[in-house]
Order: structure tokens, then sequence, then C-alpha cells
């Protein structure tokens, strides 16, 4: 079922799962036109999907849809890049993100289980589009709000003229930020817990292995209100999983969007904490790694799916096939589900996700932008339309007609923002830089033991 996507059990599941000079970002000008119209196209999907009254953005589209926090707070980064490629102007940018600051600012609060939009400074995973308010039970999302304060911040940080518009959208982003109760969450604990539901309490499943969820340690490391203590950080890391897998050696995680949420924001390039210094690489080149060797078992494609090779690629979570269809009776099609292969976790049922390419862009360039090109030449519109990319689309569906493939009706926001984010961390280093500004981030890095490259630098 879409709506309870990442439960716990899902959660739990994928817990358990510069020695090499990476390709520096930006300059591929052969690949421009497409480039430029995927940024653009992608873009759109934020610009044109929010509700224009209140800023929220939808889970998903054209499909009716609650609003998703991580894909507001995403939404809110892809305005900058709006206005840096000269989609919407600053104006416009600075309006729609005051309005959303407000609206998210104003919404009631509190332990209430229905009409209140979250409670301790942390919001529900998912939002009525229009009223703002609690979808059915979803949890109050931990990692969901880390997301959404990434885009905060990253408005605080780029919005820094006197005039009365960007002077509000800072204090607002101060507000809301250093109202999460992050100390809260941790519940006394070493590792923090990843929801809370006020019928029941906390989710027992905690933010432990490699994954997406280091965004969410170095918010909470850089509070100045609810910080977490130093400690938690090696807590965190005692849990990774480091081994070899598909030729590479890694952290390990196997959906690619926990290889790319975090670096929408940091800049991982030459900066290191106790972990990655006694492995001798960075997370940017843990990153790199991961997405070769998310290539490599596609190429291998051992399962033998239809289309899978080496510009057929990317497991990640993304939406699927279901039960939609006559299908292979040995294999279990699924819906929406975390997909991924590493040493430790492998969910694969052939369905490809273009954005595990487009998040990883920044990674690897030389095998993420031809695998890109070749897909939106391959399939044409029933993978790349109005928005760009569409979730994804799976080859090896038969259907009672004997038609074969399965391709999404729809574009997901969580998945949309890592391609428009990381492809302008390639072109221009845009987040990167704009985050390097936030006294936050920097404070939560340095809590953490991070050191060295541009964090040392005054």
């Amino acid at each position: 079922m879409i709506l309870f996507r990442r439960t716990a059990a899902v959660w739990v599941l994928l817990a358990l799962c510069w020695a090499c000079v990476p390709k520096q970002p930006g300059g591929d000008t052969t690949a421009t036109p497409f480039l430029d119209s995927l940024s653009q196209q992608t873009f759109s999907f934020f610009w044109e999907t929010a509700n224009a009254e209140n800023g929220q953005l939808p889970d998903r589209w054209p499909s009716e849809s609650f609003s998703s926090i991580a894909a507001t707070g995403f939404g809110l980064s892809t305005y900058l890049v709006g206005v840096e490629r000269g989609y919407i102007t600053r104006v416009q940018a600075a309006e729609r993100t005051l309005r959303t600051l407000r609206f998210l600012r104003r919404l009631p609060k509190g332990e209430a289980a229905q009409g209140v939009a979250g409670h301790k400074g942390f919001f529900y995973h998912f939002l009525d589009m229009k009223t703002g308010l609690r979808f059915q039970q979803v949890e109050l999302s931990t990692i969901d709000t880390g997301l959404l304060m990434a885009g905060v911040l990253s408005a605080q940080a780029y919005f820094d003229g006197s005039d009365t518009t960007e002077t509000h959208i800072r204090a607002l982003a101060d507000t809301l930020y250093q109202a999460v109760e992050w100390d809260w969450a941790m519940q006394d604990k070493k590792v923090m817990s990843m929801g809370w539901h006020p019928e029941r309490g906390f989710i027992d499943a905690t933010w432990r292995g490699y994954n997406e969820g280091m965004i969410l340690y170095i918010l909470a490391m850089g509070s100045p209100t609810h910080t977490i203590p130093a400690e938690t950080w090696k807590a965190w890391t005692d849990t990774y999983q480091w081994t070899k897998y598909q030729g590479q050696e890694f952290v390990n995680f196997g959906p690619l969007f926990g290889h790319q949420y975090s670096h929408m924001y940091i800049d991982f390039r030459g900066i290191q904490d106790a972990y990655m210094r006694e492995k001798g690489i960075d997370y940017f080149e843990n990153s790199r790694r991961a997405t070769y060797a998310n290539r490599a078992y596609c190429v291998n494609n051992a399962a033998a799916f239809v289309g899978y090779d080496k510009n057929t690629w990317g497991l990640t979570a993304c939406d699927g096939p279901g039960n939609d269809g006559k299908q292979n009776p040995n294999v279990a099609f699924q819906g929406y589900n975390a997909r991924g292969a590493s040493q430790f976790y492998l969910q694969d049922d052939g369905t490809i996700a273009p954005t595990a390419a487009g998040g990883s862009l920044v990674f690897a360039p030389e095998i993420c932008i031809p695998a890109l090109k070749h897909m939106k030449r391959r399939f044409g519109a029933r993978v790349y339309d109005r928005y760009g990319f569409k979730d994804a689309f799976n080859l090896s569906i038969v259907y009672e007609n004997g038609a074969t493939g399965w391709f999404d009706k729809d574009y997901l926001g969580i998945d949309q923002g890592p391609i428009v984010l990381q492809l302008e961390n390639y072109r221009s280093e845009l987040l990167w830089k704009v985050m390097k500004k936030s006294p936050y981030i920097r404070a939560g890095l340095k809590k953490a033991g991070f050191s060295g490259g541009w964090l040392d630098e005054k």
C-alpha cells in the first residue's frame, strides 16, 4: 500500500542490510542541451504542482495525493535552482518560500491525534494538501522532518537580502528549525527513533546502519536548542556494514537514495569523520562506489530481468507494477518498495527507477548521464514527459493481452528532488555552496567529528 510505504518493518530491514579521486562536478558540455531540459522540466514539477496558496508539494502527480513534507523540503531547495537558472525570478522564489514557511509555522501542533500537523517541532510524514493537517494515521516522521528542515535551512542561507521578505524567511527558518526537539526523539537512547504515533508512542525502529539518516543526525547535532550528544555519531557509525560488493569496497546500503539524500545538501568531498579517516576515503567516494556497485549488479543481471544493461540500470525506493496484469509466476512484482542491492540486502523485481542514476549523477556522471540519455531516447514519452522522468518502469511485465512492459504514470516528489538538486550540484555546486554558509550544518558536522577540506576554512 503506497500510503504506508516507509513502515518500521521496511526500515528495520534496510538497517540490517581520497584514495580514488572522483571526477569533479561541472562541465560535461556535450550533454548541456539534455541537462538543460532535464533540469527545467524536473524543476517545473515542484513549481507547478505545489499548492500555490500554502506551498505544500504533493507526494505524487498526476494521481490525487496528500502532501509529503520531505517533498516540500526538496521544493524549497529547487526554487534556488530556478532562480540561478533563470526559470523564475528571485522575487517569485522568495514569495513562494515565505508563503510556505508561514503556513508551516502557523499550522496547529500538539499531541492530539487529529487536527494538528505535528508535535515537538516535528511534522507528520503526510499532510492534507489544503489544510496541512495530519493525513489519516501516519507517523510523526523524524527523517522526513529532517529533510524538510534541510530545505528550510537552504532557503535561510540563500535568501540573505535585507528586504522584508528575505528577512522574514530567515527568521521563520530559525523558528521552525529551532523548534524541533531532536533530543526528545532520542528517548534517552544512543540512537534516534524513526517516528512517533499519538496512538501508541514511539516506533521501535531506530536510525542505525548507513542510510539517509546521516543528514538527520547532523541537523540534530547542530541544533542550538535541542541538540543531541556527540557520542550519538559513534553509535551511528558503529552499526555500519563495510564490505566488498560487486567489486567495490564501501559502507553498504542497498537502495541508492540512502547514498544520495544527505549529499544533496552537504559536500562531503575532502571532509572526514573518524570512521572515514580510518578507511582512507570520504562519504562522497563511498557514494561513488555504491553507484558503480548498483550498476554492476544490474549489468550482471543474475535474475535475468528483461532490459537490464550498462545504460538501463538503477535500483532504489520507487513505485512498482504491484499486482497489475498477468505476471511471471516466479517473481513477486511489488508496488512502492525500497529496491536495492548490497552484500546484506537485495530487493529486485525488475523495476528500474531513473532517479537512481539521476540522484547519483554528481558522483559518477560518466555512467549516469549516458544512462539517463539512453532511457529517454529508448522509451520516449512512456518514461520521460512533462516533468522529466516518470518514477519507474519494468520491462519484465507481461499483461493478459500480451503487451509487455510497465511504465509508471506518476512522478514522485521525493524522487524528483534528487534529480534536479544533484544535477545542479554537478553543474554549479549550488546547494553545497549554499549549505556551507549555514552555521547549523557546520556545527553539526564538527560535533560529529568531521574535519578537513572546506570545513576547516574560515
